[in-house]
């Protein structure tokens, strides 16, 4: 499978960030208790996995029926803003190896993009790396009005990479995200986060090729 990845096996890759290219989740599980921890809510298992798929709107009209609150959307992203960015500014790091990897990928002439459902913002928090400067493009949840059960934030990341659908490799940890993907035509490789809320057999059945650990690429 490796074989496909190195070098790859589309001209153009595209990457998740939470959970593929980060271990994020436990700063997202810690944002999830203390917003609903405030509100004398438990976190519940189901919860951050809805929310995976979801931008920073969309999860916020979601919890807000949920939990029947009588907050706004934008109390939500507020609050929630202002605590991510205080944790991925002290906590948020890339995986080992995966800088590595993209940026070998570029020095080969591989258009390399970015599609989060993650805050712009939350990402400029993190003091450790440049992380939209990695790539040649960049694409949030809030560029596209969906969250990743549909495939509209990997169709553009492809249009502004300039290729089609069909000509990239995209990286993934979640079941939803890579199910879109190749709906459109797309090559997937399923990545191993650690969070242990990863749906870890769905996505290694899923997913066209399969990645433990960035470091195991030999390039």
């Amino acid at each position: 499978m490796q074989s496909q990845l190195w070098p790859p096996a589309r001209p153009a890759v595209i990457f998740d960030f939470d959970g593929t290219l980060s271990d994020t989740a436990d700063i997202w599980h810690e944002v999830d208790r203390t917003f609903l921890g405030a509100r004398g809510i438990p976190l519940e298992d189901d919860y951050p996995l809805m929310l995976s798929t979801l931008g920073f709107v969309d999860g916020a009209l979601y919890t807000i029926e949920r939990y029947g609150l009588s907050d706004t959307v934008e109390d939500l992203h507020r609050e929630w803003s202002a605590i991510s960015k205080r944790l991925y500014a002290s906590d948020a790091r890339l995986r080992p190896g995966a800088e590595r990897y993209i940026r070998a990928l570029r020095a080969r002439g591989v258009p390399c993009a970015l599609a989060t459902t993650n805050d712009p913002d939350v990402l400029a928090s993190i003091r450790h790396v440049d992380v939209e400067g990695l790539f040649d493009a960049c694409v949030h949840g809030a560029d596209v009005g969906c969250g990743k059960d549909q495939p509209d934030i990997f169709v553009e990341a492809a249009r502004r990479l300039g290729v089609a659908p069909s000509d990239c490799l995209v990286f993934e940890d979640i079941v939803p995200a890579i199910l879109s993907a190749q709906s459109v035509g797309m090559l997937t490789c399923g990545v191993r986060a650690n969070d242990p809320l990863q749906d870890l057999e769905g996505v290694m059945a899923a997913a066209d090729l399969w990645l433990d650990d960035w470091r195991d690429l030999a390039l």
